[in-house]
């Protein structure tokens, strides 16, 4: 029996429907595509995604997640799993990468939460002496006018030499084989600056962390170490290019860094100085009635290189605290979501970021320190090279 005349003209008129409604969501879809594509290619550099965003947001997930998947299509990646990985929890993973909430931790939650309280997720590999999760290294993060602010200083205390200065037998030649460079150039030191009196104060474009760098780099040379010392100033890099302080600076670097590596073959050695933020009584050893700036290593977790990195500042720590005892704060782990991970130590299996002193020091106890550092690193240096020629 045929549907009445009616019946077939609503049937009709309800495809018609449909049909129009498809093709106005095809529509309103391929207008709203158009419109997120031009929002985001015309953000400030600063909020745009880039591939940076992307790894950070990527850090947390633990690699067996992405094996777990490529065996799903290829069987050959299980056998890469752990024995006893348990099955992947897929609504768990996703829930994690959405939120960035680890369910099995709950300092991811209460990090965001509680104020400081995001510090304890930071890890202490190796502690040195005093060293604890409420006096890790603070980094001082004014907005870019702050840091490029002219201010008066007062010129630093000569340099003394050391009596028993002498040359080394020992000598790389004409080669530099380390490269030291100031990531956060105009970190400065709060005795020298008469109207700062804040950490996030001490900067200047003179009297700052390079002069440790250049006096590290002359203490290397006695012990016949050559070595190369970037002066470039980050803070007209990031003018010029309109970036941030905070989040832009160690790309700013990454640039020098990487050109001096491909210009000389021979550097081999990649120091990043920098001053911490925090004060007197944490930055600062006495020895034998002298005082010096105390040490602390920054290894990059996001790294590819973290385990060389870390191999290396383990063994300066080491053969500090035996010659030296309490003039390094130890290691620190430095990485995780929204942190950068890799201070630019991706360049090289022997890069290392040091914070050298912090805001309240002078620079006789900086060039004190620098003067062990120079002597434990030679130390170091010779003795690889002598098993790296015996090899």
């Amino acid at each position: 029996m045929r549907p009445p005349f009616h019946q077939k003209k609503r049937i009709l008129f309800l495809t018609q429907n449909k049909i129009v409604s498809i093709v106005a969501m095809f529509i309103i879809a391929f207008f709203t595509i158009f419109i997120f594509v031009g929002i985001f290619t015309s953000l400030h550099p600063n909020y745009r995604v880039s591939s940076n965003v992307i790894q950070k947001w990527t850090t947390d997930i633990d690699e067996t997640l992405f094996l777990s998947l490529f065996s799903m299509e290829n069987r050959a990646f299980s056998h890469a799993l752990p024995e006893d990985e348990p099955p992947i929890n897929m609504w768990q993973s996703v829930f994690e990468l959405g939120t960035n909430i680890r369910l099995h931790d709950v300092r991811s939650l209460l990090g965001r939460e509680i104020p400081g309280f995001d510090t304890y997720d930071r890890q202490i590999l190796i502690a040195g002496e005093g060293t604890d999760y409420t006096n890790l290294t603070m980094e001082s993060t004014p907005p870019l006018d702050i840091v490029l602010e002219e201010r008066e200083a007062t010129e630093p205390e000569e340099k003394q030499d050391r009596e028993d200065s002498q040359q080394s037998e020992q000598t790389t030649g004409e080669r530099d084989v380390v490269f030291i460079y100031n990531t956060h150039n105009r970190e400065s030191f709060l005795p020298y600056l008469p109207e700062a009196e804040e950490p996030n104060d001490a900067f200047h474009d003179e009297v700052n962390i390079t002069r440790v760098s250049q006096q590290l780099s002359e203490d290397l040379k006695r012990y016949g170490i050559g070595s190369k010392v970037d002066d470039t100033d980050i803070g007209s890099i990031l003018v010029e290019n309109d970036w941030n302080y905070s989040t832009h600076s160690y790309q700013a670097s990454k640039e020098v860094v990487e050109t001096a590596l491909q210009e000389d073959q021979h550097l081999n050695y990649v120091f990043d100085l920098h001053r911490d933020s925090m004060r007197m009584d944490v930055t600062t050893k006495e020895i034998d009635g002298k005082n010096y700036a105390k040490l602390m290593f920054v290894i990059g977790g996001d790294n590819p290189h973290y385990e060389k990195n870390y191999a290396l500042a383990k063994s300066l720590h080491e053969a500090l605290e035996k010659e030296y005892p309490g003039i390094s704060r130890g290691v620190e782990k430095y990485g995780g979501a929204g942190r950068d991970g890799v201070y630019n130590q991706d360049v090289s299996e022997n890069a290392l970021t040091i914070e050298f002193g912090g805001v309240d020091n002078t620079m006789e106890e900086l060039y004190n320190t620098s003067e062990v550092l120079a002597e434990i690193f030679s130390e170091y240096y010779w003795n690889a090279e002598k098993v790296s020629g015996e090899e």
